[in-house]
């Protein structure tokens, strides 16, 4: 569907096995390629600017192997609470106050998305707003006991047994909270030779 990137080599640059599943959806060629990057941004980036920040970063790290058909895609997500970053969990005790915290309420999760070639750059970002219903004790334990949640923001992967049990309702793009919104995703690779 996507010939206009015939020309490229494509590169999927994330440790996420849900991104890499989402991007091979969309049923393009792709390698998978890592380096690794220290996920800090300044103080005073708040909100959705920090996973677009993020996502750049991660595509500087790239800079000496893009070539002239080299597109790389990076991303980073986060989950936004009461003017708050949720990211990935350090330990069990930090797990369990996360989703304490977005039991029964509303939160953000915000995907920054990076597209690079060597001409040009896009940069955007997806909100979807999440509701989670009341979570006890005892369910918050068993998820994190049993699908040990410290590779995902927030927490949680709303694909896993905490999203059935938990989500009352998602405005906004499902696969976002999985990592890649990738309808926009599409639309922007779509668009490439436009911008």
């Amino acid at each position: 569907m996507l010939t206009n990137l015939d020309k490229f080599n494509i590169i999927l640059a994330s440790q996420s096995p849900r991104r890499e599943e989402l991007l091979r959806g969309l049923n393009i060629p792709f390698e998978v390629k890592v380096i690794e990057v220290e996920e800090t941004y300044p103080q005073w980036i708040v909100g959705v600017d920090i996973p677009m920040f993020l996502a750049e970063k991660k595509a500087n790290a790239f800079k000496h192997l893009m070539t002239d058909n080299t597109m790389l895609i990076t991303a980073d997500t986060i989950v936004w609470h009461e003017g708050q970053v949720f990211g990935k969990p350090i330990n069990k005790a930090n797990a369990t106050s996360m989703l304490n915290a977005l039991s029964g309420k509303t939160h953000q999760v915000i995907t920054g998305v990076c597209i690079t070639t060597l001409k040009k750059r896009k940069v955007f970002s997806v909100i979807s707003d999440v509701r989670f219903a009341k979570l006890n004790p005892k369910e918050i334990e068993f998820y994190i006991e049993n699908y040990k949640p410290y590779d995902k923001a927030g927490s949680y992967g709303v694909q896993e047994w905490i999203g059935f049990i938990g989500v009352e309702f998602i405005e906004g793009s499902y696969f976002n909270v999985m990592g890649l919104p990738i309808q926009r995703l599409y639309t922007e690779l779509k668009n490439w030779d436009k911008y």
